[in-house]
């Protein structure tokens, strides 16, 4: 994410009444030091934590970053399993030094600190019971056991929080965290099942979102306990109404678009098909849906605007979608609104979404922009795109062949603007159904360890890719030529504490 995309994401997460925001590794760059800062300065509600390494260096560094926070928190971490502590090539002994120390040190900067046993799950119980004894000897109030690798069940999951409350001294006196990875599909499961046995905090992200398969996914922990909180009388501080517009900002910044059938957040998720299924709710709601999808701000009204729909009615329907425009941001949106609806027939909800996140990625950094466009294609090769396209306000006319349509557009916007980025993700998705419907098309590129995501739509798949490159290529500028606050590369390789 660019540094105002972790400002703003930040910012509806506090909103939104999530206790803890883990709001990055300052250590790793400027970029993260300063994001994190950052958003410990502008937090309200949320208590805002940075992540270290267990090292002086680490800590210190976290503590700068969080330490303008109205609640701030230092999390630092070590792996305690066999297999992470021949990394750093400790003894079991000078690991439980090590963890004493460190946690001493951040405990003297701050009167929050959480501790976590990275790959927990798959460390000795006698040794894990010890180090967690030293940690909250030392000043932990926060005990944090991740399953780093995605390896345990929900039965385990639970009888190792079980068996840590029984056995370490002091653990009555702490909070117990639990930090769970996809790999077997049971992060969820696994999370509710620490929390059933007395873990009082879960790691979680936004659309499940996380290193390899992802993490536990707040959406589903949340609406879990809320939905079954007859056998699970938990209660989470969640304004459940901002879900999916938070699930639907986090997967336009980040280039990774919700699957269909994503429980809660999914486009499916409260969609009926089948005829039983239909008539069912047709005549009670309650038979075939567990939970209201007003519930996670999903509106009940999907009505079609169309292109006699006036500025005031746009500004309504955005407001009820969740979004809530400056008078230039609408303008703007309205414009493109228009356009579409002059293209199709119907423009519904979906559509609309897709406008404003549309808006909200292209809004900035236009110094590539595309003009005009123009392709050949078919069975007959080879394929050719002809392209008028404006680098820094000075329109180019070029044309370029390819292995298909995009292929070949995106051929024409390297011959006028060259570069080494690698393109490692292309995804394209209809927002709606019909031939008509709007293309969603992500991308990312990758140019010496800069990172950088693009995305755009249009009722043209082809312009839509070409727009997505083009916001990809922008912001990979402004990467290159200023040290844009977040946007540097990582200098700090890390292994994921959970």
């Amino acid at each position: 994410m660019t540094h105002e995309e972790k400002l703003e994401i930040a910012g509806l997460l506090d909103e939104m009444g999530v206790d803890i925001i883990e709001a990055g590794f300052p250590i790793a760059s400027e970029g993260d030091f300063t994001a994190v800062s950052e958003i410990a300065r502008r937090s309200r509600n949320s208590t805002i934590c940075g992540l270290a390494r267990a090292n002086y260096k680490d800590i210190d560094r976290c503590w700068e970053a969080v330490k303008h926070a109205k609640s701030p928190r230092i999390h630092t971490f070590i792996g305690t399993s066999p297999l992470h502590r021949a990394i750093p090539n400790l003894t079991m002994d000078e690991m439980a030094e090590r963890i004493h120390d460190t946690v001493t040190h951040a405990r003297n900067l701050c009167d929050n600190v959480q501790w976590s046993a990275m790959d927990a799950t798959r460390t000795e119980h006698d040794y894990l019971c010890r180090v967690v004894e030293i940690a909250i000897k030392a000043g932990a109030t926060t005990i944090n056991i991740p399953d780093t690798v995605g390896y345990t069940a929900p039965r385990e999951s639970a009888e190792l929080i079980a068996m840590l409350l029984a056995r370490v001294p002091g653990a009555d006196k702490v909070i117990f965290a639990t930090h769970c990875h996809n790999d077997l599909g049971m992060a969820t499961a696994n999370a509710l099942a620490a929390v059933d046995a007395g873990a009082r905090q879960i790691e979680c992200t936004i659309n499940g979102l996380g290193e390899r398969a992802g993490n536990t996914a707040l959406e589903e922990v949340v609406m879990a306990l809320r939905v079954r909180n007859d056998i699970m009388p938990y209660k989470t501080g969640i304004d459940t109404t901002k879900i999916m517009n938070l699930s639907r900002r986090v997967s336009s910044v980040s280039g990774f678009p919700v699957q269909f059938n994503k429980a809660i957040v999914g486009k499916n998720a409260f969609l009926h098909e089948s005829g039983i299924h239909q008539d069912g709710v047709l005549k009670n709601v309650e038979t075939f849906e567990i939970m209201k999808p007003a519930d996670i701000g999903l509106t009940a009204k999907n009505i079609a605007m169309g292109k006699h729909s006036g500025r005031a009615a746009l500004r309504a329907k955005l407001k009820e979608l969740g979004y809530d425009l400056a008078d230039n941001q609408l303008n703007d949106v309205f414009v493109r609104f228009k356009a579409l609806a002059d293209r199709k027939k119907e423009v519904y909800d979906d559509d609309l979404i897709a406008l404003v996140a549309d808006e909200q990625t292209n809004d900035a950094h236009e110094f590539l922009q595309l003009k005009k466009l123009r392709v050949i294609c078919g069975t007959e090769g080879p394929q050719e795109a002809d392209m008028v396209l404006s680098v820094d306000g000075v329109d180019h006319h070029i044309d370029a062949t390819g292995d298909g349509p995009v292929d070949a557009a995106f051929n024409c916007v390297k011959m006028l603007f060259p570069h080494k980025a690698r393109l490692e993700i292309y995804q394209v998705h209809a927002v709606t159904e019909g031939t008509d419907a709007q293309a969603t098309v992500s991308v990312r590129l990758q140019e010496e360890g800069r990172i950088v995501n693009g995305s755009s739509a249009d009722t043209d798949t082809i312009v839509a890719s070409t727009k997505a490159y083009i916001n990809a290529l922008n912001k990979l500028i402004v990467r290159r030529t200023k040290s844009a606050p977040g946007d540097d590369v990582k200098s700090v390789n890390y292994k994921d504490q959970g």
